[in-house]
């Protein structure tokens, strides 16, 4: 496995200034002699945290889990409590530098979907909504930054009254209203938007069902496809809601009637194409 850590500021030629984050950890199966070559997918995990921190239970496992479905995997270490574009940017970076290396970690620059669980949902859906502001701040064509695919998790989507997660709209606005009405993520989907999987769950009392069933209907009405689960249980961050995320104290955190969101997802994203090809035998 290629296991490796790479400063996108760095490999991007871009100033880091007074930022502290913007890391990607890389998980990719590693070829071998013995095995043939393939092309994987991708995907980017952004992990949750109210964009306070980034939740580890919403990371590596992430990774691991589907690296083990094929594909090539990275966590992004994403800047907190800094508003936007600081984060997004750091996502922007990210798909570039996958995309740009691709034919190193095997990675069909097709087929790379971004995966965000709570505020990572929140940056994970500003990466599918606003990747063409990102490319004119980075200078670079919009198709560079531009996801396949976006799996929503329990996502932070709108800013609307009686909705907003307030800690996370708070932090990514920097406290300006205009920021905080455009950061309202539903309200940015365009028929160019990439198609997403979404999913959370009805008793959800830190980010509501609303914000995943805003954005379908912004997708529905764009004509943007999509797939929305809404369980009818469930806390928030469930993450894979598995004894590998779950917290033993709490066995809240563990219910396999949920944790079929990755399958659901995985045959989703195959349905649109992703897919593990093995490429012909090395001579």
């Amino acid at each position: 496995m290629i296991y490796e850590t790479v400063d996108l500021y760095a490999v991007n030629g871009r100033a880091r200034g007074s930022f502290q984050k913007g890391f990607l950890h890389i998980y990719v199966p590693h070829s071998t002699q013995e095995l043939r070559p393939k092309t994987r997918p991708a995907v980017i995990v952004c992990p949750g945290g109210g964009y306070e921190y980034c939740s580890e239970r919403e990371a590596e496992p992430l990774a691991i889990r589907f690296m083990t479905a094929g594909y090539a995997a990275f966590v992004l270490d994403y800047e907190i409590r800094t508003p936007h574009p600081a984060p997004l940017l750091q996502a922007c970076m990210a798909i570039k530098y996958i995309r740009e290396n691709a034919a190193r970690f095997g990675v069909d620059p097709h087929h790379i979907a971004v995966m965000g669980f709570s505020a990572g949902g929140h940056l994970a859906c500003s990466l599918a909504t606003l990747y063409e502001e990102g490319a004119k701040l980075m200078g670079v064509p919009s198709e560079t930054l531009r996801p396949d695919a976006a799996i929503l998790s329990y996502p932070v989507i709108s800013s609307q009254e009686g909705i907003l997660h307030e800690g996370t709209h708070n932090v990514i606005s920097g406290g300006d209203p205009a920021l905080r009405e455009k950061l309202s993520l539903e309200r940015r989907v365009t028929k160019d938007t990439p198609p997403a999987f979404i999913w959370h769950t009805q008793t959800d009392d830190c980010v509501l069902a609303e914000n995943s069933l805003l954005l379908a209907s912004a997708y529905r009405k764009a004509g943007v496809p999509f797939e929305l689960h809404i369980f009818e249980h469930g806390r928030h961050g469930l993450s894979l809601a598995n004894h590998e995320t779950g917290n033993t104290d709490d066995e809240n955190y563990i219910l396999p009637e949920i944790a079929v969101w990755v399958d659901l997802a995985l045959t989703w994203l195959k349905n649109r194409g992703f897919a593990v090809v093995s490429l012909p035998a090395k001579q």
